[in-house]
């Protein structure tokens, strides 16, 4: 099965850094509409850190698909909500 960070730019689906810090500015964007940004953004470091010491491959690209899946997903939602247009099925 392909990877789901394809349809990330490739600096940021290659780098777990960069993919972590996208998470983080994602939980605080949406922290600050919702107003629970603490809450958010612990969250999103409580799951990183967990797993910081993960060295299985497969693994690591789970959780990478998985954290590029839910950034995607916020970003679809919040072009539905600027254009109005369903963007998924």
């Amino acid at each position: 099965m392909p990877s789901i960070q394809k349809a990330l730019p490739p600096e940021l689906a290659d780098n777990v850094l960069r993919l972590y810090r996208e998470c983080l500015r994602r939980a605080k964007y949406i922290g600050h509409q919702k107003h629970n940004t603490e809450l958010l953004v612990t969250m999103v470091r409580q799951q990183f850190k967990k797993n910081m010491h993960e060295t299985d491959p497969e693994k690591i690209q789970k959780m990478k698909d998985d954290a590029a899946r839910g950034l995607i997903n916020h970003i679809l939602y919040e072009s539905e909500k600027i254009t109005g247009r369903k963007f998924s099925g």
